[in-house]
Order: C-alpha cells, then structure tokens, then sequence
C-alpha cells in the first residue's frame, strides 16, 4: 500500500507539472517580444514585490504552527510552504495541502496543518475582499460589487460558523456515528478535528496578526500590478485602483475553483485594466506579466522547492520544543 500511495503521489506531482507547464506556455505564447521588452525592469520589480508577499505568508505560517504547538526551524517551515506553490494550480488552492507529507515525520497531525491551511485562506479572502473594496472605492460604476458583497458575506458565515459551532462534540459524534461507513466516518472526523483547531488560530490577537499580514503580503502583489502598468504610460493607473483591480480578479478568480484562476482571473483583470483606460492588447500585457510575477513565480519556486525537500536531500529536522 505505500508503494501505491508513493507512485500515486508520483504521478499527481507530474500531472499538475504539465498542467502548469502547458498554462505557462499557453500565456508566454500570448504576450508579445515588445511587450516583454518593454516591461523588462518593471517585471523584475513586481517579482521582488511577491517575494516580500511569500515572506510575509511563510512567517504567518509559521506563527500558526507554533500557536498548534509546533515549532519549527525558520528555513524547514519556508521550504515546506513554498513547495505548496507547486500545486497552485488546483481548485481553490487545495493542492497546497500536500505540504502535510512533509510534517508527517515530525508528528503534526494532518487536522493542524488542515486548521492551518484553512485559516490561512480565510484571511487571504478577507484581504482580498479589503482590497476589493478600495476599487468600489475609487470607481463609483465598479463592476464585481455584488460578487464582492457576497464574498465578504461567505467570509463572515464561515467565520461565524468556526466560533460558535461546537467542534470537538462534532467529532467526537462522529466518530461514534456507527450507521456511517468507516472510511467516511474518519473523514468526516478528520475535518471536524480541523476546524476545531483552526478556532485556535482565531482569538483575537492570532486573528489580528493574519489578517494585518495577509492584508500586507497581498497588497504587495497588488502594487507589483501598478509597477507593471507603469510601462504602458498611455494609460495611468492610481496604487488604489490597482490594488482594488488586483483583489477583486484574485477573489473572483479563487471563488470560481478553477485550478489556479486561470481564465478567470485574467479575463477579469483585463477587463477592469481596459476599463480605466488601457487599450485591450495592452490590458492583456499587463494582467500576463502580472501573472508571471505572481502566480508562475510562485509554481516556479514551489517545484524548486520540491526538488530540495526530495528524501535523499531532504534535511534532518526536528521541531523545537
């Protein structure tokens, strides 16, 4: 059975590798030499911009685990979350789960990397809704408004839910509900056990620290969009708007569980460039050189990041205590 399990997780890792592959082809091939050569400088810069949004993201991370009561070494705990990147491309992200392998050995359990995990998304949603609202803000015909409303209302049920649902009885109901197969018993033991320990990243100072952070990670990004409008000076784009067009083709793009966004977050962010007055080839430029600074960036350090943790070459840790 290990010897399945290891050529199963073998053979996902190579089918999301062509997929993101193809993806990133798929968008090189559409963006033209003049454009890349003209965003040269301002590309570089928005990728420097995401890396500070990774750094910020590895040490919430790592603060999580250690409120769960695991605390690891600086460089284990980055190499691990980066190497999630690799499975970017996947319905609302949940590929980054497979991270978990990694602490495996270490004794966490899979409910607190998943109560991580999920926490971790919560925030960067609502960060991404804040954002959001800065274009409702400077635009007073901004289209998604609805869309937004109703994130932000998804955000606060499930927020709500988190705090006030009693977990541990859930699971421990579970566990006994005998009418229910075995398999799906544990599984839906597993995950009640996850949001259990996902409300202890929600006291008001661990949810003050994830939100505050998220806000910051992903409004780097959101500026790298404004650095690299920068090279197509015919138009101009304020770091309000950008950001607010950066939130809101991210929400809408991770809200519509296509692996990694793609198609929609771009479809979205075009059109909202092309509204504040790109022209259209220029708009597309735009949303795909902030694609390659953010999203491909991130496959890409996240596939290099698995290859350093492989068996052989992955270092000996173990967490402090």
């Amino acid at each position: 059975m290990r010897q399945i399990s290891r050529t199963a997780g073998i053979l996902l890792a190579i089918a999301f590798a062509c997929v993101a592959a193809y993806a990133l082809q798929h968008d090189v091939a559409l963006l033209t030499r003049s454009a890349l050569l003209q965003a040269g400088g301002f590309l570089v810069l928005a990728a420097v911009l995401s890396l500070g949004n990774y750094a910020l993201r590895i040490v919430r991370w790592r603060a999580y685990l250690t409120r769960l009561g695991h605390r690891l070494p600086l460089r284990f705990a980055a190499l691990t979350y980066v190497a999630g990147f690799a499975y970017t491309v996947s319905p609302g992200k949940v590929g980054e789960m497979a991270r978990a392998r990694y602490y495996e050995r270490l004794g966490v359990p899979l409910s607190d990397v998943a109560a991580a995990f999920l926490t971790e998304r919560l925030m960067d949603v609502l960060a991404m809704i804040v954002l959001a609202v800065l274009l409702v803000a400077v635009s007073a015909s901004a289209p998604y408004r609805s869309a937004t409303f109703a994130a932000a209302v998804l955000a606060a049920s499930v927020l709500a839910a988190l705090a006030w649902l009693p977990w541990s009885a859930i699971a421990a109901a579970l566990r006994g509900a005998a009418r229910l197969p075995e398999w799906l018993r544990r599984a839906l033991a597993s995950g009640a056990s996850s949001l259990c320990a996902a409300r202890m990243l929600l006291h008001p100072s661990a949810l003050a620290l994830g939100f505050l952070t998220g806000l910051a990670a992903w409004g780097l990004e959101g500026l790298g969009l404004n650095v690299i409008s920068r090279a197509f000076p015919a138009a101009h784009l304020s770091p309000a708007a950008a950001l607010g067009i950066y939130g809101v083709a991210v929400l809408l793009g991770g809200l519509s569980l296509i692996p990694g966004g793609l198609g929609s977050t771009e479809a979205v962010m075009t059109a909202l460039l092309a509204a504040h007055g790109f022209a259209v080839a220029q708009a597309l430029s735009a949303t795909l050189l902030c694609r390659l600074a953010t999203l491909w960036l991130a496959v890409g350090l996240g596939w290099a990041a698995v290859l350093s943790l492989r068996p052989r070459t992955m270092p000996a840790v173990a967490p402090w205590r």
